[in-house]
């Protein structure tokens, strides 16, 4: 792994110059949104921005890789303006396509439903007073305790449990307020959650996708679809949802504040979000 400096970002090293776009390669550029395209406030500096804006000017294949659901990640599409692509949602549950063409300039081209009751009924036993929300297939958000968040896009809607174990969900989320983060996860291993695929916040928070899916397998499957070179694929994140991505990327790229288990799954880490890490990332594709 390298740690980027100033100097590396702006691309005199050696390593750096087989990744980068020296023969004028198209290259794949996927994009995780908190933590690395804004910081935990949902600012985006003009910087990374700009940078963003710049590499799809050039014709890269520029697509957002978040664990926001689809209203929540379309802002941040338009603010970089990426018009025409891909873009994945939820994990990897949700894949879009971009066109100007299509009615709000996007379509569903792909989405990964499960059955969310074992892992639901498994969590409560274990974490009962913990917040659940999910996401149906039709894009709604159901809650318990009045749980709402900005990543959902939507205003959840207030049920019962028991209604949320019968729903079709594409996205599960759970978060507690009364357990530590280690008693948390200590929790979620207890359960041993089975059939599903999750990742665990930076505090406690849980997210719960369909199995096998990933940002990851998603990347891939659009990877196959433009027929771009594993080596020309560059991936930026700071979150353990991004650990797969991360490996997945022929360059995959860690933010400075991500947890030591994700800078590990890097080929190179760069500023923090603080510091515009993305933006200096980014400039290095041009």
């Amino acid at each position: 792994m390298t740690t980027l400096t100033e100097t590396s970002v702006a691309g005199n090293d050696d390593r750096r110059d087989d990744h980068n776009n020296t023969n004028g390669h198209k290259l794949m550029v996927a994009l995780d949104v908190d933590g690395t395209l804004v910081d935990h406030d949902g600012h985006m500096s003009p910087g990374v921005r700009e940078s963003a804006q710049a590499v799809v000017a050039a014709g890269h294949e520029v697509m957002i890789a978040t664990g926001r659901s689809l209203n929540a990640t379309l802002p941040i599409i338009e603010k970089i303006g990426i018009e025409r692509g891909y873009a994945v949602c939820c994990n990897g549950g949700v894949t879009l396509r971009l066109h100007p063409g299509l009615e709000g300039g996007y379509e569903v081209i792909h989405k990964a439903t499960f059955d969310p009751g074992p892992a639901l009924r498994a969590l409560r036993e274990r974490l009962p007073s913990a917040k659940y929300a999910l996401e149906d297939a039709d894009g709604n958000f159901l809650s318990t305790e009045r749980f709402q968040d900005p990543s959902f896009g939507v205003e959840a809607v207030g049920v019962d449990f028991h209604t949320m174990l019968e729903a079709t969900a594409v996205r599960v989320v759970v978060f507690s307020t009364e357990n530590t983060p280690e008693e948390f996860n200590e929790a979620i291993e207890h359960v041993g959650l089975a059939g599903v695929t999750y990742s665990v916040g930076w505090t406690a928070w849980l997210d719960i996708a369909a199995a096998g899916v990933t940002k990851a397998s998603a990347l891939e499957n659009l990877r196959g679809r433009l027929g771009i070179e594993q080596h020309l694929t560059v991936a930026i994140g700071d979150g353990r949802n991004d650990i797969e991505m991360l490996t997945w990327a022929g360059r995959g790229v860690a933010m400075g504040q991500a947890p030591e288990e994700v800078i590990a799954a890097a080929d190179e880490v760069t500023h923090s979000v603080f510091d515009d890490g993305a933006a200096h990332v980014l400039r290095s594709l041009l």
